[in-house]
Protein backbone atom coordinates (compact mmCIF):
# COMPACT_ATOMS: atom_id res chain seq x y z
CA UNK A 1 0.00 0.00 0.00
CA UNK A 2 2.91 2.23 0.84
CA UNK A 3 4.43 2.24 -2.62
CA UNK A 4 6.44 5.88 -1.65
CA UNK A 5 8.56 5.61 -4.83
CA UNK A 6 5.14 6.00 -7.40
CA UNK A 7 5.00 8.82 -9.40
CA UNK A 8 2.43 11.02 -9.97
CA UNK A 9 1.65 13.09 -13.48
CA UNK A 10 -0.81 15.17 -14.46
CA UNK A 11 -2.81 13.93 -17.55
CA UNK A 12 -6.26 16.18 -17.51
CA UNK A 13 -6.33 20.25 -16.98
CA UNK A 14 -9.53 22.08 -16.99
CA UNK A 15 -9.98 26.20 -15.97
CA UNK A 16 -13.07 28.20 -15.57
CA UNK A 17 -12.03 31.63 -15.44
CA UNK A 18 -13.08 35.03 -15.82
CA UNK A 19 -11.16 35.44 -18.76
CA UNK A 20 -11.60 32.01 -20.76
CA UNK A 21 -14.14 29.13 -19.84
CA UNK A 22 -11.35 26.19 -20.74
CA UNK A 23 -8.06 25.89 -20.33
CA UNK A 24 -6.86 26.81 -23.97
CA UNK A 25 -8.99 30.20 -23.66
CA UNK A 26 -7.29 31.06 -20.53
CA UNK A 27 -3.87 30.69 -21.57
CA UNK A 28 -4.47 31.97 -24.39
CA UNK A 29 -6.00 35.52 -22.36
CA UNK A 30 -3.05 34.96 -19.99
CA UNK A 31 -0.09 35.02 -22.76
CA UNK A 32 -2.17 38.42 -24.34
CA UNK A 33 -2.44 40.11 -21.38
CA UNK A 34 -6.03 40.26 -20.79
CA UNK A 35 -7.84 41.42 -17.66
CA UNK A 36 -10.59 39.80 -16.95
CA UNK A 37 -12.03 42.88 -14.50
CA UNK A 38 -14.82 45.04 -15.28
CA UNK A 39 -17.59 46.61 -13.00
CA UNK A 40 -20.40 44.07 -11.18
CA UNK A 41 -23.48 43.08 -13.54
CA UNK A 42 -25.13 40.62 -11.36
CA UNK A 43 -25.86 42.59 -8.38
CA UNK A 44 -26.53 46.42 -7.61
CA UNK A 45 -22.66 47.62 -6.57
CA UNK A 46 -23.88 51.27 -5.35
CA UNK A 47 -23.49 50.49 -1.38
CA UNK A 48 -20.25 49.18 -2.23
CA UNK A 49 -16.58 50.90 -1.40
CA UNK A 50 -15.34 48.49 -4.46
CA UNK A 51 -17.61 48.17 -7.44
CA UNK A 52 -16.00 45.56 -10.03
CA UNK A 53 -14.49 42.18 -9.95
CA UNK A 54 -13.37 39.51 -11.92
CA UNK A 55 -17.05 37.79 -12.71
CA UNK A 56 -17.53 34.69 -15.37
CA UNK A 57 -18.60 35.76 -18.37
CA UNK A 58 -20.69 33.73 -20.95
CA UNK A 59 -20.93 30.90 -18.46
CA UNK A 60 -24.02 28.65 -19.35
CA UNK A 61 -24.49 26.20 -16.64
CA UNK A 62 -26.59 23.66 -19.07
CA UNK A 63 -23.41 22.76 -20.98
CA UNK A 64 -22.28 20.85 -17.83
CA UNK A 65 -25.15 19.35 -16.35
CA UNK A 66 -29.32 19.51 -16.17
CA UNK A 67 -31.53 22.48 -15.12
CA UNK A 68 -33.13 19.78 -12.12
CA UNK A 69 -29.16 19.58 -11.09
CA UNK A 70 -28.04 23.23 -11.25
CA UNK A 71 -31.30 24.64 -9.05
CA UNK A 72 -29.60 22.17 -6.29
CA UNK A 73 -26.42 23.52 -6.62
CA UNK A 74 -24.76 26.95 -5.01
CA UNK A 75 -22.50 28.63 -7.94
CA UNK A 76 -19.16 27.37 -6.94
CA UNK A 77 -20.46 23.89 -6.87
CA UNK A 78 -21.99 24.27 -10.70
CA UNK A 79 -18.05 25.49 -11.29
CA UNK A 80 -16.79 22.49 -9.28
CA UNK A 81 -18.77 19.82 -11.34
CA UNK A 82 -18.40 21.85 -14.58
CA UNK A 83 -14.70 21.98 -13.56
CA UNK A 84 -14.85 17.84 -13.42
CA UNK A 85 -16.46 17.29 -16.69
CA UNK A 86 -13.83 19.10 -18.35
CA UNK A 87 -10.71 17.39 -16.68
CA UNK A 88 -12.35 13.81 -17.48
CA UNK A 89 -12.84 14.74 -20.63
CA UNK A 90 -9.30 16.25 -21.46
CA UNK A 91 -8.14 13.24 -19.83
CA UNK A 92 -9.84 10.55 -21.32
CA UNK A 93 -12.10 9.41 -18.98
CA UNK A 94 -15.26 8.70 -19.26
CA UNK A 95 -16.72 7.52 -16.16
CA UNK A 96 -20.16 5.68 -17.92
CA UNK A 97 -17.75 3.28 -19.25
CA UNK A 98 -15.33 2.50 -16.16
CA UNK A 99 -15.65 -1.14 -14.98
CA UNK A 100 -16.62 -0.65 -10.80
CA UNK A 101 -13.10 -1.68 -10.15
CA UNK A 102 -11.61 1.67 -11.56
CA UNK A 103 -14.03 3.37 -10.13
CA UNK A 104 -13.21 2.39 -7.06
CA UNK A 105 -9.14 3.47 -7.76
CA UNK A 106 -10.44 7.06 -9.05
CA UNK A 107 -11.16 9.93 -5.84
CA UNK A 108 -12.09 13.25 -5.74
CA UNK A 109 -10.71 15.77 -3.26
CA UNK A 110 -12.02 19.06 -4.49
CA UNK A 111 -12.68 22.20 -2.24
CA UNK A 112 -13.71 25.51 -1.99
CA UNK A 113 -12.53 28.11 0.33
CA UNK A 114 -15.66 29.58 1.50
CA UNK A 115 -18.50 27.46 -0.12
CA UNK A 116 -21.97 28.34 -0.49
CA UNK A 117 -22.29 32.08 0.38
CA UNK A 118 -25.00 32.92 -2.32
CA UNK A 119 -27.07 30.23 -0.89
CA UNK A 120 -26.24 31.61 2.59
CA UNK A 121 -26.93 35.11 1.60
CA UNK A 122 -30.51 34.14 0.03
CA UNK A 123 -31.95 31.96 2.63
CA UNK A 124 -30.54 34.23 5.23
CA UNK A 125 -32.74 36.73 3.72
CA UNK A 126 -35.48 34.54 3.30
CA UNK A 127 -35.44 33.50 7.11
CA UNK A 128 -35.35 36.99 8.03
CA UNK A 129 -38.47 38.04 5.97
CA UNK A 130 -40.31 35.25 5.43
CA UNK A 131 -39.59 33.38 8.43
CA UNK A 132 -37.84 29.99 9.30
CA UNK A 133 -40.46 27.88 7.90
CA UNK A 134 -39.36 29.11 4.11
CA UNK A 135 -35.52 28.06 4.11
CA UNK A 136 -34.97 25.80 1.68
CA UNK A 137 -34.64 21.92 3.01
CA UNK A 138 -31.35 22.02 0.52
CA UNK A 139 -29.95 25.15 2.58
CA UNK A 140 -26.94 22.97 4.17
CA UNK A 141 -26.69 21.12 1.06
CA UNK A 142 -25.70 24.17 -0.90
CA UNK A 143 -23.78 25.84 1.75
CA UNK A 144 -21.07 22.95 2.37
CA UNK A 145 -17.96 23.64 1.07
CA UNK A 146 -17.33 19.76 0.43
CA UNK A 147 -21.02 19.65 -1.71
CA UNK A 148 -18.90 20.09 -5.13
CA UNK A 149 -16.60 17.27 -4.36
CA UNK A 150 -19.51 14.97 -3.17
CA UNK A 151 -21.20 15.68 -6.82
CA UNK A 152 -18.26 15.27 -8.50
CA UNK A 153 -18.54 12.14 -7.26
CA UNK A 154 -22.09 11.23 -7.11
CA UNK A 155 -22.24 12.30 -10.93
CA UNK A 156 -19.28 10.45 -12.15
CA UNK A 157 -19.51 7.46 -9.92
CA UNK A 158 -16.16 7.73 -8.86
CA UNK A 159 -15.76 6.05 -5.15
CA UNK A 160 -12.43 6.36 -4.43
CA UNK A 161 -11.62 8.85 -1.30
CA UNK A 162 -13.94 11.97 -1.33
CA UNK A 163 -13.55 15.05 0.53
CA UNK A 164 -12.13 18.59 0.54
CA UNK A 165 -9.85 20.99 2.14
CA UNK A 166 -10.51 23.80 3.17
CA UNK A 167 -7.51 26.27 3.73
CA UNK A 168 -8.78 29.88 2.73
CA UNK A 169 -7.06 30.96 -0.05
CA UNK A 170 -4.61 27.97 -0.08
CA UNK A 171 -7.32 25.68 -0.63
CA UNK A 172 -6.92 24.43 -4.34
CA UNK A 173 -3.34 23.90 -3.40
CA UNK A 174 -3.63 21.56 -0.28
CA UNK A 175 -6.88 19.77 -2.37
CA UNK A 176 -3.47 19.26 -5.02
CA UNK A 177 -1.05 18.06 -2.35
CA UNK A 178 -3.41 15.54 -0.67
CA UNK A 179 -4.31 13.77 -3.39
CA UNK A 180 -0.77 13.79 -4.98
CA UNK A 181 0.17 11.98 -1.08
CA UNK A 182 -3.30 9.77 -1.90
CA UNK A 183 -1.64 8.49 -5.27
CA UNK A 184 1.90 8.61 -3.88
CA UNK A 185 0.77 5.94 -1.20
CA UNK A 186 -1.49 3.56 -3.29
CA UNK A 187 -4.41 5.07 -1.58
CA UNK A 188 -5.55 5.61 -5.04
CA UNK A 189 -4.79 5.56 -9.34
CA UNK A 190 -6.19 8.53 -10.03
CA UNK A 191 -7.38 12.23 -8.00
CA UNK A 192 -10.10 14.74 -9.40
CA UNK A 193 -8.67 17.45 -7.45
CA UNK A 194 -8.92 21.68 -7.36
CA UNK A 195 -11.18 24.12 -6.42
CA UNK A 196 -13.82 26.42 -7.28
CA UNK A 197 -15.36 29.72 -5.60
CA UNK A 198 -18.12 32.26 -5.95
CA UNK A 199 -18.22 35.21 -3.42
CA UNK A 200 -18.86 38.08 -5.79
CA UNK A 201 -22.33 38.81 -4.17
CA UNK A 202 -23.03 41.50 -2.00
CA UNK A 203 -22.05 39.96 1.18
CA UNK A 204 -18.84 38.50 0.09
CA UNK A 205 -17.81 41.79 -1.52
CA UNK A 206 -18.87 43.82 1.66
CA UNK A 207 -17.04 41.14 4.02
CA UNK A 208 -13.59 41.83 1.84
CA UNK A 209 -13.97 45.41 1.82
CA UNK A 210 -14.42 45.68 5.32
CA UNK A 211 -10.89 43.31 5.67
CA UNK A 212 -9.75 46.87 4.16
CA UNK A 213 -8.78 43.81 1.10
CA UNK A 214 -9.99 44.78 -1.72
CA UNK A 215 -8.99 47.73 -4.64
CA UNK A 216 -10.95 50.75 -5.04
CA UNK A 217 -9.85 51.76 -8.02
CA UNK A 218 -13.29 52.44 -9.11
CA UNK A 219 -12.26 54.18 -12.27
CA UNK A 220 -10.18 51.70 -13.74
CA UNK A 221 -11.04 48.08 -12.69
CA UNK A 222 -8.84 46.77 -15.77
CA UNK A 223 -5.97 47.74 -14.29
CA UNK A 224 -6.38 47.17 -10.65
CA UNK A 225 -5.01 44.42 -9.72
CA UNK A 226 -1.49 45.37 -10.22
CA UNK A 227 0.83 42.54 -8.14
CA UNK A 228 4.26 44.64 -6.93
CA UNK A 229 3.55 48.06 -8.89
CA UNK A 230 4.19 50.69 -5.75
CA UNK A 231 0.94 52.45 -5.94
CA UNK A 232 -1.19 48.80 -5.43
CA UNK A 233 -3.71 48.94 -3.07
CA UNK A 234 -5.58 45.42 -2.50
CA UNK A 235 -7.00 42.34 -4.51
CA UNK A 236 -9.46 42.27 -6.98
CA UNK A 237 -12.01 39.53 -6.53
CA UNK A 238 -12.41 36.91 -9.37
CA UNK A 239 -14.63 33.64 -9.13
CA UNK A 240 -14.48 30.39 -11.55
CA UNK A 241 -13.20 26.78 -10.95
CA UNK A 242 -10.32 24.57 -12.38
CA UNK A 243 -9.58 21.07 -11.94
CA UNK A 244 -6.49 18.64 -12.25
CA UNK A 245 -6.53 14.45 -12.84
CA UNK A 246 -3.44 13.50 -11.45
CA UNK A 247 -2.32 9.81 -12.29
CA UNK A 248 -0.48 7.44 -11.00
CA UNK A 249 2.72 7.27 -13.64
CA UNK A 250 2.27 3.62 -15.02
CA UNK A 251 -1.18 3.92 -14.98
CA UNK A 252 -1.49 6.49 -17.33
CA UNK A 253 1.18 5.38 -19.65
CA UNK A 254 -0.26 1.59 -19.32
CA UNK A 255 -3.49 3.56 -21.07
CA UNK A 256 -1.64 5.64 -23.39
CA UNK A 257 -3.02 9.10 -21.65
CA UNK A 258 -1.40 12.18 -22.81
CA UNK A 259 0.84 13.62 -19.61
CA UNK A 260 0.97 17.36 -19.35
CA UNK A 261 3.49 17.41 -16.67
CA UNK A 262 4.68 15.43 -13.23
CA UNK A 263 4.16 16.65 -9.73
CA UNK A 264 7.57 15.99 -7.76
CA UNK A 265 7.25 18.53 -5.14
CA UNK A 266 5.11 19.32 -2.31
CA UNK A 267 5.59 21.89 0.47
CA UNK A 268 3.10 22.95 3.47
CA UNK A 269 3.42 25.66 6.32
CA UNK A 270 2.18 28.27 8.84
CA UNK A 271 2.64 31.72 9.25
CA UNK A 272 1.49 31.26 12.91
CA UNK A 273 1.13 35.41 13.20
CA UNK A 274 -2.22 36.89 11.98
CA UNK A 275 -5.39 35.80 10.89
CA UNK A 276 -4.95 37.60 7.27
CA UNK A 277 -1.83 39.57 7.50
CA UNK A 278 1.22 37.45 6.50
CA UNK A 279 4.36 37.05 8.46
CA UNK A 280 6.62 40.53 7.25
CA UNK A 281 9.68 38.28 6.93
CA UNK A 282 8.08 35.82 4.74
CA UNK A 283 9.76 32.72 6.81
CA UNK A 284 6.84 31.24 6.73
CA UNK A 285 6.58 31.30 2.78
CA UNK A 286 10.32 30.42 2.74
CA UNK A 287 9.69 27.56 4.30
CA UNK A 288 6.62 26.30 2.38
CA UNK A 289 8.90 26.20 -0.87
CA UNK A 290 11.88 25.12 1.15
CA UNK A 291 9.98 22.11 2.06
CA UNK A 292 8.65 22.03 -1.73
CA UNK A 293 12.27 21.87 -3.10
CA UNK A 294 13.25 19.00 -0.86
CA UNK A 295 10.78 16.78 -1.08
CA UNK A 296 10.89 16.84 -5.20
CA UNK A 297 14.84 16.22 -4.43
CA UNK A 298 15.78 18.88 -6.82
CA UNK A 299 18.64 21.92 -6.25
CA UNK A 300 17.63 25.46 -6.00
CA UNK A 301 18.65 26.39 -9.02
CA UNK A 302 16.85 24.13 -10.73
CA UNK A 303 13.37 26.18 -10.37
CA UNK A 304 13.16 28.32 -13.69
CA UNK A 305 9.98 29.85 -12.70
CA UNK A 306 7.76 30.82 -9.91
CA UNK A 307 4.07 31.47 -10.24
CA UNK A 308 3.48 33.79 -7.35
CA UNK A 309 0.92 34.34 -4.96
CA UNK A 310 1.09 38.16 -5.96
CA UNK A 311 -2.16 39.29 -5.13
CA UNK A 312 -1.51 43.01 -5.49
CA UNK A 313 -1.80 43.66 -1.86
CA UNK A 314 0.82 46.05 -0.25
CA UNK A 315 1.98 43.28 2.84
CA UNK A 316 1.54 40.33 0.37
CA UNK A 317 3.80 41.21 -2.35
CA UNK A 318 6.57 42.61 -0.39
CA UNK A 319 6.64 39.60 2.08
CA UNK A 320 6.52 36.93 -1.00
CA UNK A 321 9.14 38.74 -2.29
CA UNK A 322 11.64 38.35 0.91
CA UNK A 323 10.96 34.75 1.54
CA UNK A 324 12.16 34.25 -2.36
CA UNK A 325 15.15 36.21 -2.13
CA UNK A 326 15.73 35.08 1.33
CA UNK A 327 15.75 31.14 0.38
CA UNK A 328 17.35 31.61 -3.53
CA UNK A 329 19.48 33.97 -3.09
CA UNK A 330 21.08 35.20 -6.01
CA UNK A 331 19.29 32.53 -7.97
CA UNK A 332 15.88 34.28 -7.28
CA UNK A 333 17.15 37.13 -10.22
CA UNK A 334 17.36 34.65 -12.24
CA UNK A 335 14.47 32.88 -12.60
CA UNK A 336 11.25 34.34 -14.09
CA UNK A 337 7.94 34.87 -11.62
CA UNK A 338 4.84 36.33 -12.03
CA UNK A 339 1.36 36.83 -10.98
CA UNK A 340 -1.70 35.25 -12.54
CA UNK A 341 -3.83 36.94 -10.46
CA UNK A 342 -3.24 40.43 -12.49
CA UNK A 343 -5.56 39.33 -15.40
CA UNK A 344 -7.81 37.00 -13.17
CA UNK A 345 -8.40 38.11 -10.19
CA UNK A 346 -8.33 36.41 -7.01
CA UNK A 347 -10.43 33.18 -7.07
CA UNK A 348 -9.58 32.43 -3.64
CA UNK A 349 -10.01 28.77 -3.10
CA UNK A 350 -9.47 27.97 -6.82
CA UNK A 351 -6.72 30.29 -7.13
CA UNK A 352 -4.29 27.22 -6.32
CA UNK A 353 -5.86 24.79 -9.14
CA UNK A 354 -5.92 28.01 -12.22
CA UNK A 355 -1.95 28.86 -11.37
CA UNK A 356 -1.12 25.20 -11.12
CA UNK A 357 -2.83 24.90 -14.61
CA UNK A 358 -0.50 28.32 -15.67
CA UNK A 359 2.53 26.75 -14.10
CA UNK A 360 2.33 23.55 -15.82
CA UNK A 361 1.70 25.18 -19.47
CA UNK A 362 4.38 27.51 -19.04
CA UNK A 363 6.26 24.48 -18.42
CA UNK A 364 4.93 22.54 -21.54
CA UNK A 365 5.26 25.41 -23.82
CA UNK A 366 8.53 26.98 -22.23
CA UNK A 367 7.01 30.51 -22.11
CA UNK A 368 6.23 32.20 -18.74
CA UNK A 369 2.48 34.51 -18.76
CA UNK A 370 3.31 38.25 -17.79
CA UNK A 371 1.93 40.39 -14.61
CA UNK A 372 0.31 43.02 -16.28
CA UNK A 373 -0.61 46.57 -15.08
CA UNK A 374 2.99 47.25 -14.21
CA UNK A 375 3.70 50.78 -14.00
CA UNK A 376 5.45 52.35 -10.55
CA UNK A 377 8.68 50.23 -9.34
CA UNK A 378 8.69 49.43 -6.05
CA UNK A 379 11.95 48.86 -4.19
CA UNK A 380 11.00 46.27 -2.04
CA UNK A 381 10.12 44.31 -5.28
CA UNK A 382 12.73 43.94 -7.26
CA UNK A 383 13.11 40.79 -9.07
CA UNK A 384 12.43 39.40 -12.64
CA UNK A 385 8.37 39.66 -12.33
CA UNK A 386 7.79 38.83 -16.34
CA UNK A 387 6.45 42.63 -16.82
CA UNK A 388 3.45 42.98 -19.06
CA UNK A 389 4.55 40.85 -22.03
CA UNK A 390 4.94 37.02 -21.82
CA UNK A 391 8.67 35.64 -22.15
CA UNK A 392 10.02 32.98 -23.71
CA UNK A 393 12.54 31.07 -21.32
CA UNK A 394 12.62 27.16 -20.84
CA UNK A 395 11.14 26.17 -17.59
CA UNK A 396 12.00 22.55 -16.52
CA UNK A 397 10.96 23.27 -13.37
CA UNK A 398 7.82 25.42 -12.20
CA UNK A 399 6.72 26.20 -8.73
CA UNK A 400 3.07 27.66 -7.66
CA UNK A 401 2.36 29.28 -4.33
CA UNK A 402 -0.60 29.73 -2.47
CA UNK A 403 -1.06 32.01 0.74
CA UNK A 404 -4.27 31.80 2.45
CA UNK A 405 -5.77 33.91 5.67
CA UNK A 406 -5.02 32.10 8.58
CA UNK A 407 -1.03 31.59 7.86
CA UNK A 408 -1.84 28.42 5.66
CA UNK A 409 1.69 28.35 3.07
CA UNK A 410 1.08 26.07 0.17
CA UNK A 411 4.01 25.14 -2.64
CA UNK A 412 3.83 23.17 -5.55
CA UNK A 413 6.32 21.98 -7.70
CA UNK A 414 5.85 20.60 -11.42
CA UNK A 415 8.33 19.06 -14.02
CA UNK A 416 8.69 18.80 -17.61
CA UNK A 417 8.04 15.20 -18.38
CA UNK A 418 10.25 12.88 -19.20
CA UNK A 419 10.72 9.31 -19.24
Amino acid sequence: MHELNRRVVVTGISAITPIGLTAETFWESLLNGVSGAANITSFDTSKLETKFACELKGFDVTNYMDKKTARRLDPYAQYAVAAASLVLKDAGIDPATLPSEEKERIGVVFGSGIGGIHTFYQQSVVNHTEGPHRVSPLFIPMLIPDMGAGMISILNGLRGPNYCVVSACATANNNIIDSFMLIKNGLAEAMVTGGSEASICEIGMAGFNSAKALSKRNDSPETASRPFDLTRDGFVMGEGGAALYLEEYEHAKKRGAKIYAELVGVGLSADAYHITAPCPDGSGAKLSMEMAVKTAGIKLEEIDYINMHGTSTGLGDAAETLAIKNLFGEHAYKMNLSSSKSMTGHLLGAAGAVEAIATILSIQNDIVSPTINFETPDPACDLNYTFNKAQKRTVNYGMSNVFGFGGHNTSVIFKKIQD
